[in-house]
């Protein structure tokens, strides 16, 4: 199959083969004939199945058909770093159409503000904006959107889990109840459910690849404690075959601690976290697309929200606090059919969440050799609430 099969116009058929995009992927062949059939989507899709296209794509179509001069389109996501990406997806498939957008997101100035209020007022044909931000201009009384046709949620899981739940819901109030919505979310709990019978009208529902690992992924962990993960790091990065490296950690300051110690080994490395100015954090992800910076170190806000080919090794310092995040974060690499290293630093404490990980994706991960210069080790056992030392490291164990 190929994109001429779904009778796009000339105009965004030319825009992809710009772009290099020759196929479908799995989710846009199923999702793309029900939008252009203006039916509602309930989807579940891992990072990296091509889900942006899936729904930009015959969206845009629509837009180009119907040459109305109005907000058409409305795409609500978790992150700054999410509506980047897809605003820059936009930019690239209507680069030969005259279809607008604008992303709308906090931490940029007062400048930006105006455009936003304009972009809103006078009409670019999609909005893709975070809750809060919107929210702010809807506050304010001059956002109409009674022309708005389509309704997208991005990464629907992750919204509710980072406390957008009443934000969603009162920027729906002000859109038109006769509307085409779609909600995509790379997990399905009972919370995206009970939304989407809140949101969606006779939904057809779409299921790809839901909690796997792609294919290409080599997975391994370490069994350590919090005092030897920086050292192992290092060594881990000395030894390491890639260019790209993601490294991921729980909290804000765990991640200015890492780029500090890693540049002090010199390391090319760069933190990107919520207390970097917007243009900072631009400046650090262009850095490494470019491979200008080698080692990227991230809070979870990054975990679905980066679009970047080829990341070769993803290394999650501290073991995720859900098993559906270490899918996200592994997600980084191996995308589009490549091939792609994913490690795990498990301390004692964090050995259950790691074992609710192995069960999710049904088989466990490898635990791999720790250097022994490191000295004695926990055990790997999942079941006992305790640190226990590995007989094998020269240590006693525990009685």
């Amino acid at each position: 199959m190929t994109f001429q099969d779904f009778n796009f116009e000339p105009e965004l058929i030319e825009g992809l083969h710009s772009m290099g995009f020759k196929q479908p992927t799995p989710i846009q062949e199923q999702a793309i004939p029900i939008i252009l059939n203006n039916q509602d989507i309930i989807a579940c899709a891992q990072t990296g199945t091509g889900k942006t296209g899936a729904y930009l794509l015959p969206l845009i179509n629509k837009i180009i058909k119907s040459k109305e001069e109005t907000v058409d389109t409305l795409i609500i996501v978790p992150t700054r770093e999410l509506a980047i990406q897809i605003d820059e997806a936009i930019q690239g498939f209507t680069y030969f159409s005259p279809v607008s957008a604008l992303a709308i997101y906090g931490g940029n100035d007062g400048a930006s503000y105006e455009q936003e209020r304009k972009a809103l007022t006078h009409g670019a044909h999609i909005i893709i904006a975070t809750p809060g931000r919107l929210i702010s201009h809807l506050n304010m009384g001059y956002v109409k959107f009674n022309h708005i046709k389509h309704l997208v949620l991005d990464e629907a899981d992750r919204m509710l889990d980072m406390g957008f739940n009443e934000d969603i819901s009162k920027i729906i109030s002000f859109l038109p109840k006769h509307r085409q919505s779609l909600l995509f979310s790379a997990t399905m709990p009972n919370k995206i459910r009970d939304l989407a019978k809140k949101i969606l009208n006779n939904p057809e529902q779409i299921n790809i690849a839901l909690s796997k690992p792609a294919e290409g992924v080599t997975q391994g962990a370490y069994v350590v404690y919090d005092t030897q993960k920086m050292e192992l790091l290092k060594g881990i990065l000395k030894d390491k075959k890639t260019d790209s490296v993601l490294i991921f950690s729980g909290t804000k300051e765990k991640v200015k601690e890492m780029e500090r110690e890693l540049r002090k080994a010199g390391v090319n490395a760069a933190a990107i976290h919520s207390d970097l100015e917007q243009d900072k954090r631009n400046e650090v992800l262009r850095e490494y697309k470019s491979r200008k910076l080698n080692v990227l170190v991230a809070t979870d806000i990054l975990s679905r929200g980066i679009d970047i080919d080829s990341i070769g090794l993803v290394i999650n310092y501290d073991v995720p606090r859900d098993a559906e995040d270490y899918i996200h974060r592994v997600g980084r690499t191996a995308r589009a059919e490549s091939t792609g290293v994913a490690l795990t630093f498990i301390n004692p404490d964090d050995q259950y969440k790691f074992k609710k990980i192995e069960e999710l994706i049904g088989k466990p991960i490898d635990k791999l050799p720790v250097p022994s210069q490191l000295g004695a080790t926990p055990e790997y056992d999942p079941k006992k609430n305790r640190p226990t030392f590995n007989k094998f490291a020269g240590a006693r164990k525990r009685r």
